[in-house]
């Protein structure tokens, strides 16, 4: 059951650091703190990147969450494959917000995402088919 709350948790630390880049990002425009000597904010074109990628974080993962939670309050053994393709949409979900935040690059943001976006969809395909639904 563990297995499953370290990438759960990881995800949250995720968001956490995401929170702290969007209060440095906006600092300069609400206190002034880190402003340029002109007044303006040296963080304006990063910041709605950062924004956007917080507000992705609770869109598709809640669908990770769900599969993870019928995983563990199921009671049942959790399919190592599962742990595996938990571990490989957070790391999906690390690399997609350095992409977005960092970078302009759509494409490469695509990507990623179908690379969370099928770890998840195979969550749920491997949870059908060991409890015989599919």
């Amino acid at each position: 059951m563990d297995v499953l709350l370290t990438p759960m948790l990881m995800h949250i630390l995720l968001c956490a650091v995401l929170y702290v880049l969007l209060t440095v990002a906006r600092a300069p425009a609400v206190w002034g703190l880190g402003s340029r000597q002109d007044g303006s904010n040296p963080f304006e074109d990063i910041q709605p990147r950062i924004s956007a990628n917080l507000s992705n974080q609770f869109e598709w993962p809640i669908f990770f969450y769900v599969v993870c939670l019928v995983l563990i309050f199921t009671g049942e053994a959790i399919n190592p494959i599962q742990v595996y393709l938990a571990w490989g949409f957070i790391l999906g979900r690390c690399v997609h917000s350095c992409v977005q935040v960092f970078t302009s690059n759509v494409r490469m943001r695509g990507i990623v995402f179908t690379i969370n976006f099928v770890a998840v969809l195979a969550m749920w395909g491997v949870l059908c088919i060991d409890r015989g639904i599919i």
